[in-house]
């Protein structure tokens, strides 16, 4: 199992895009309504007024007025505008990358309780982005994220417990992660929850449920499942490989629980 070298690789980050935001301001409400509110010190009007200059939505696009009025709302705790300026910073959009600069906006996020900025937070911990590197940190940041339901986050803890990064080795734990990241989607958690169930590391061995969990893997594409399948069905009696293709193509994920403010993928 690779773990790779950068801890973000393993199971995606979030990285700059569209926001989902939930607002009290209507969908009706003009530039200069929103501008007014924004004037006041209304945090969440000061971060639609960036948006709209940044868009040219009512307005003429003005990235520097825009940076302005979502700094203005960072500063007042609106945590949407603290993501956007950590990510945004982490990198180099709109603004001279600074990773120092990333991290402290998304520590005032994740430290109001932010799951998304806490994730983001153990992967710069991680990285040694902006900041010494320090497994330990990620594996608090990340762990905070993860019961929020953020299912990167419960796949990269699932990594570091099998591995015994920033923690001590515990393959339970590992499973224990893999299997609700695996549930919402994350191919890689389900190859290596497959892996663990393969070899009953962290578990009892069971080749059917590792079956298919390879098999919903290679079905989103991942080569190493693909290349797990045809070893692990010499293992199998034709009525077990029967058994695992017919829940593997009745499978569906869980929906999402947490609430999740961004959903974004680098080019």
């Amino acid at each position: 199992m690779n773990t790779g070298k950068r801890i973000h690789l393993l199971c995606s980050t979030i990285c700059l895009g569209i926001f989902l935001v939930t607002s009290n301001l209507s969908g009706a409400d003009s530039f200069k309504e929103i501008e007014t509110k924004a004037e006041t010190g209304d945090a969440e009007a000061q971060f639609h007024l960036g948006q709209m200059y940044s868009n040219g939505q009512g307005v003429t696009k003005n990235e520097a007025e825009a940076l302005k009025h979502w700094i203005r709302a960072a500063e007042k705790g609106f945590t949407a505008a603290q993501i956007l300026l950590g990510l945004m910073y982490e990198n180099g959009r709109g603004v001279i990358k600074d990773e120092a600069e990333a991290m402290k906006w998304y520590r005032k996020a994740a430290e109001q309780g932010d799951a998304n900025a806490q994730y983001s937070l153990g992967v710069m911990y991680a990285n040694g982005d902006g900041v010494i590197r320090n497994e330990a940190e990620a594996i608090k940041w990340w762990s905070k994220a993860a019961e929020q339901g953020i299912a990167r986050a419960q796949c990269n803890l699932g990594v570091m417990y099998a591995n015994g990064r920033g923690v001590v080795k515990n393959e339970e734990e590992a499973v224990k992660w893999y299997r609700q990241a695996a549930e919402q989607g994350i191919v890689r958690a389900q190859l290596n929850l497959g892996y663990m169930y393969a070899l009953g590391r962290g578990v009892i061995k069971d080749t059917t449920t590792a079956y298919i969990w390879y098999l919903i893997a290679g079905a989103k594409g991942d080569e190493q499942a693909r290349k797990n399948i045809p070893i692990i069905e010499r293992e199998m009696t034709p009525s077990q490989r029967a058994k695992g293709q017919r829940i593997a193509n009745d499978w569906k994920p869980s929906k999402f629980s947490g609430q999740v403010q961004s959903s974004r993928n680098l080019p």
